[in-house]
């Protein structure tokens, strides 16, 4: 077995169908198989019906829509021959041991030799699941635990046994990280595995003390958010989201696996309140509330928290804690804080840092592994040695011994050092014997963190970094807050552009890339809203030009430039990848030009580079009015991708730009992509555009009317969309006389201008900075 090829998956429940879905992501055709229902005449009813709730699901499991063709509907009466084609079969049925039995016996019984079979489960061990089957299918069988939703949690445990072959798991998990995007954790076959096992505990934890020390949802939640490198959903928020009725089943099962002397029996306490929430049918998002809701009345939603005392709900307040902002990313000031909120953050953080040290290596060869479960698992910024190497290994442990607790052993080997170091450039683990050893990546994983540790940067100030990752490759790094476009980025580029030079000497090509969540969220609003309120006019025209001098050269580059976005890229940050002579785009970049919900135009170069892309696509509506107005759309509603195989139809990426499944991967692929173009690299011609002038303006014009008439545009969204299709129209120019990119360009910054000196833009632009959301005026 060399390959995936096709894949089926048995269960078509919430978790198999969006398996099914990633599946499909990757490119891959997928049979999706279930039971048949005796009272439905059809057979494929639940399969069926699965495909199209993954279709009206928000947010959406498929990366694009058509997606859904590569999933085929079937039941396993009718269809279970079929396995016999697939190269690997997933099951993803109940969790039942007999059941699990019953249904491996039917498989192995039709599928082709050297087929891989796992399962989902994430609390039947392996040894269970492959007793009593035949000794080829426990060669082909491993776990495969994806977390949901599948296609945005990157987080899959792999757990295999002593039988499971060595070619079949290097196959798994190559695909899994390579096809379907996965940070691929080896777990060891224990309860819970690895992110269950040490999540559960630690919201187990966090509810108990909340309870016991009166705080209120708010405050528990304001301190396991960004201050400890949490999700923003904190604990409760958490617990909403996931479904209180699932910790009873967790619980239970975990009751009834884990060790007697484990610690999470001793957090494992019944709350009545939680018991009577979950009766009530007060089960979070998916029931009519949770520890948060939200109370329709006559005045408009509002919304509310439970009160852990009594039961009652009341007003959401925002928690201000002077300890969170005194401590500010100091964890340990944070736990040393004498008050109510200091000794919650230490009380969960001990019991949580604690429970994962006595766990290595029962759950995971090594440290390195429990992180990454808990990163990409749980979101957590920070996995939990990491965490202890923020408070000190040696705090830690004092004070744990001050307390009259037990200190693990691997906790008690990394005192007086850490769990991590960097040593000659290169970050290490501490091993479970007291050792260094170095964290190695897979083949094709080049991370930006990695080359900052090794090298100094080429070129920095403080809005960007040069760097050198290599083979005569730079990158090129903002670092600003949201990695906000500002003028010293500008200054920066154009240097960076100056020193790699002609692309034939030291330097062949860039890449534009950052290891942050965001690419970036465009330009620095809060440097324009200041110039505009003291009219400071002369500045934001100075930084439209600089936006489109900057944006030219890297456009115009004699060596091949690589943009490698991530996360959002809106805006200038949009605008950046479009004058790039490819894109490399990690494949969950949500990509779009959205200046008009803060009451402007793209102002660096966006309308004349997505003209050159409508203008430019081989099957395109004939005349020059189709591409605009396609363009126009795009742009005057602010459509951002859903992904970044939407972000081809929306023409922000070409159909020649490349996608990466895996973060990890991103720079490395992106870096591949920069050296197969400096082969035989030429930059392109300016764009000469045939633009339908007035005529293309007036038909533009009434469809703005007409959205008007329908209550759908607000007078300044008139305006601007008028704006913006004086520009795509190209002015009075008539569709005969050619229009050229210069000219474009200068009609963008005129357009733009004029709409900075209106209050409504000025108010929109304050309103979003505030509000992080539009104004409508």
């Amino acid at each position: 077995m060399t390959a995936i090829k096709s894949v089926a998956v048995i269960g078509s429940g919430v978790m198999g169908s969006a398996i099914a879905a990633h599946m499909a992501n990757a490119g891959v055709p997928v049979l999706l198989l279930d039971i048949v229902l005796k009272d439905k005449p059809d057979r494929t009813f639940l399969a069926k019906g699965a495909i199209e709730r993954l279709l009206k699901t928000d947010p959406a499991p498929f990366m694009h829509p058509k997606n859904a063709r590569l999933v085929t509907p079937g039941n396993l009466e009718d269809d279970l021959a079929k396995l016999a084609d697939v190269d690997w079969i997933i099951e993803a049925v109940l969790e039942n041991p007999e059941v699990k039995s019953d249904l491996y016996k039917k498989i192995d019984g039709v599928r082709k030799a050297g087929s891989v079979v796992s399962s989902n489960t994430s609390t039947i061990p392996l040894h269970v699941l492959t007793g009593g089957q035949s000794e080829q299918f426990a060669r082909d069988f491993m776990i495969t635990h994806f977390f949901n939703p599948p296609r945005y949690m990157r987080l899959l445990e792999l757990v295999t046994g002593p039988q499971t072959r060595a070619d079949a798991v290097d196959v798994i998990r190559d695909f899994c990280d390579r096809n379907l995007g996965k940070g691929v954790v080896p777990c060891k076959d224990t309860p819970g595995f690895i992110a269950n096992r040490l999540g559960v505990f630690f919201l187990q934890s966090a509810v108990n003390a909340a309870m016991d020390m009166g705080l209120t949802v708010e405050e528990a939640d304001a301190v396991f958010s960004k201050p400890t490198g949490m999700p923003k959903t904190g604990v409760f928020g958490l617990l909403d989201l996931i479904g209180l009725d699932l910790m009873p089943l967790i619980a239970k099962s975990f009751m009834a696996t884990l060790p007697a002397d484990d610690a999470y029996r001793a957090v494992n306490i019944a709350h009545p309140l939680i018991d009577k929430m979950i009766a009530d049918g007060y089960t979070g998002r998916k029931g009519k509330g949770g520890f948060y809701r939200v109370n329709k009345s006559e005045g408009g939603k509002v919304k509310e928290s439970i009160d852990l005392q009594t039961g009652e709900y009341r007003p959401s307040q925002k928690a201000k804690l002077a300890a969170v902002e005194n401590a500010g990313k100091n964890l340990r000031a944070l736990c040393e804080t004498d008050d109510k909120i200091g000794q919650f953050a230490w009380r969960v953080l001990s019991q949580a840092l604690t429970y994962a040290a006595s766990l290595v290596p029962q759950i995971a060869d090594d440290v390195v592994a429990v992180d990454a479960g808990m990163r990409l698992g749980f979101n957590w910024k920070f996995g939990p040695f990491e965490l202890i190497d923020q408070l000190g290994a040696a705090w830690f442990a004092k004070r744990l011994l001050a307390e009259g607790k037990t200190v693990p052993d691997l906790l008690q080997k990394a005192v007086g050092q850490s769990f991590y170091r960097v040593e000659a450039g290169r970050l290490e683990y501490l091993n479970t014997e007291g050792f260094f050893r170095p964290v190695v990546r897979p083949s094709g994983v080049l991370l930006l963190a990695d080359v900052k540790r090794a090298a100094k940067p080429l070129l920095k100030n403080g809005s960007a970094s040069l760097w050198d990752i290599g083979d005569g490759v730079v990158c090129f790094e903002f670092h600003t807050k949201m990695n906000a476009i500002d003028p010293d980025i500008f200054a920066l580029l154009k240097k960076s552009i100056a020193l790699v030079g002609d692309g034939k000497g030291k330097y062949k090509g860039m890449v534009v890339h950052n290891d942050a969540d965001n690419f970036s969220a465009g330009a620095n609003l809060g440097l324009a809203l200041f110039a505009l309120n003291i009219a400071m006019y002369p500045a934001i025209e100075d930084l439209v030009k600089q936006g489109h001098e900057t944006y030219q050269m890297l456009k115009f580059a004699p060596f091949p430039t690589v943009a490698a976005p991530a996360g959002l890229a809106l805006g200038g940050g949009c605008e950046i990848t479009l004058h790039c002579a490819a894109t490399q785009a990690y494949a969950e970049t949500y990509i779009g030009l959205v200046e008009v919900g803060v009451g402007l135009i793209p102002g660096w170069g966006g309308c004349a580079q997505m003209l050159g892309r409508a203008f430019g696509r081989k099957k395109r509506f004939g005349g020059p009015i189709p591409p605009v107005a396609q363009i126009f759309e795009t742009i005057s509603t602010a459509k951002v991708a859903k992904s970044a195989q939407d972000a081809r139809d929306l023409m922000y990426l070409r159909d020649t730009d490349g996608i990466t499944m895996n973060r990890d991967r991103l720079l490395f692929d992106a870096k591949q992509r920069v050296l197969e173009l400096a082969k035989d690299y030429k930059p392109p011609e300016p764009l000469v555009l045939n633009l339908p002038g007035p005529t293309g303006r007036a038909a533009l014009g009434l469809a703005i009317d007409g959205f008007k008439m329908l209550g759908k545009a607000l007078p300044h969204d008139v305006t601007v969309s008028k704006a913006l299709a004086s520009v795509l129209c190209g002015g009075e120019r008539d569709f005969t006389t050619p229009t050229t990119e210069a000219q474009i360009l200068e009609m963008e910054r005129r357009e733009f201008m004029q709409l900075v000196h209106t209050d409504e833009t000025v108010a929109r632009i304050g309103y979003m900075l505030k509000n992080g959301k539009p104004l409508r005026n």
